[in-house]
């Protein structure tokens, strides 16, 4: 089935005629998403480390954070409006203005208002995360055209976006926070989301999928019924929840792989820095060399390579290998991220694709955070554990979707 091919031929026109230079809305994409997700990945360590330098304690900074972080999971519930809207654009820009501004009202108000004043506006702010994230991505396959082909290079440069948000982001704000302040950490992020929201809005204009009929657009409880009994998008969400639960590891265990490497624990950010720069060397790999083939294929031979990269850092006997299969599982891992981008972007119906991207999204995070968490209680047990686990339960996903896959087959073979 080609999503493809939706709307009026003029509005196909239209969109020919708006994108228009499709390398320069790409280059206006990056920017703007490298902004917004760089705001996003770095407003819970500056929340963290404003409260703890104003001498809150651990436990206040830890729930501040989570306000920002747990409302993600809210993201398939205010997805539907980029699926509704005539302009997506004012959407997303929305969403970063509104984001800019709860942040910079939470920060400078920090201390002086009441802490549940605090927590709202950073819910806010989390509220929004979504669509600076998932959100924008969803508005990819208008700005680069129908080609498969110029698709995954496109996704190459988005994955990168979400890397630099996640690397670039943290790091920005330890740095901003010694020469300045976390406080000027913070409004620095939020004046990348305020940047970001314009960039948005230049981005070319895609007409709305829906035709003028909002009431066809599914909502969010038949859109995630509608992707479990899809089963190229059901092998999409469980193959990516698996993964981030396995990968969500990796940060707690490089800490604790120190002391069985007999080295110091603050070389535990030289093996973090080496999985993040092996993702964006992943991201920019797709680039260069854009995947091919069947996402659903993909998707399942990727995710075996993260598992090889697990196993390696389990095995690992050595800081220098310990290094070089950090940076090897963020590459794979990376490359895994792009072919989920893909099974996204061609299996989702056009009508839902925003909450497809969004709803994926969500359960990402969550099933992330559980995995940060179930590492955190089983390192205690053995620091290998955690790595293990994560690697079999990847492999026994894999296994899932393959027999799925073959089942479908013969089924629709025996028609």
């Amino acid at each position: 089935m080609n999503h493809w091919t939706t709307g009026t031929g003029a509005e196909a026109a239209s969109v020919s005629t708006s994108t228009g230079g499709r390398g320069g809305g790409l280059v206006r994409y990056v920017v703007a998403a490298a902004l917004a997700r760089t705001a996003d990945g770095g407003a819970v360590v500056a929340v963290i480390l404003l409260v703890t330098s104003s001498g809150g304690s651990g436990t206040l900074a830890g729930a501040l954070g989570a306000c920002i972080t747990a409302p993600h999971l809210l993201g398939p519930f205010v997805a539907r409006p980029l699926d509704v809207a005539r302009d997506g654009r004012k959407v997303i820009a929305s969403a970063c203005l509104l984001y800019a501004v709860v942040l910079t009202t939470g920060v400078l108000t920090y201390a002086r208002v009441p802490t549940v004043v605090t927590a709202l506006l950073l819910a806010v702010a989390g509220t929004c995360g979504p669509l600076l994230t998932g959100g924008i991505s969803s508005r990819l396959p208008a700005i680069v055209g129908p080609e498969t082909r110029t698709q995954r290079r496109a996704q190459g440069w988005d994955v990168a976006t979400y890397g630099i948000g996640g690397t670039v982001g943290p790091s920005l704000v330890a740095a901003l926070s010694g020469w300045a302040s976390p406080s000027a950490a913070a409004l620095a992020l939020a004046g990348g989301a305020g940047v970001a929201a314009g960039g948005v809005l230049l981005l070319p204009y895609a007409p709305a999928a829906h035709g003028g009929d909002r009431a066809a657009i599914l909502k969010p409880g038949p859109t995630l019924a509608l992707m479990a009994r899809t089963g190229q998008l059901r092998r999409t969400v469980y193959l990516t929840m698996i993964v981030a639960l396995g990968v969500a590891a990796l940060p707690i265990t490089a800490v604790h792989m120190t002391k069985v490497l007999g080295i110091d624990t603050s070389t535990a950010a030289v093996l973090t820095a080496a999985y993040g720069l092996g993702n964006l060397v992943g991201s920019a790999v797709v680039m260069v060399f854009p995947l091919t083939g069947d996402p659903d294929r993909l998707m399942r031979r990727l995710a075996l390579g993260v598992v090889v990269g697990l196993g390696m850092v389990a095995a690992s006997p050595v800081f220098s290998l310990s290094v070089a299969a950090y940076g090897l599982t963020g590459l794979l891992n990376a490359l895994f991220f792009a072919a989920t981008l893909a099974a996204r972007t061609e299996y989702a119906p056009v009508g839902v694709r925003a909450q497809v991207f969004i709803w994926v999204a969500a359960l990402k995070i969550t099933s992330g955070s559980a995995g940060t968490a179930l590492a955190g209680s089983l390192t205690g047990l053995d620091v290998r554990l955690p790595l293990l686990l994560g690697a079999a339960g990847i492999s026994a996903a894999v296994l899932a979707a393959t027999l799925e896959k073959r089942t479908a087959g013969s089924l629709a073979g025996s028609r």
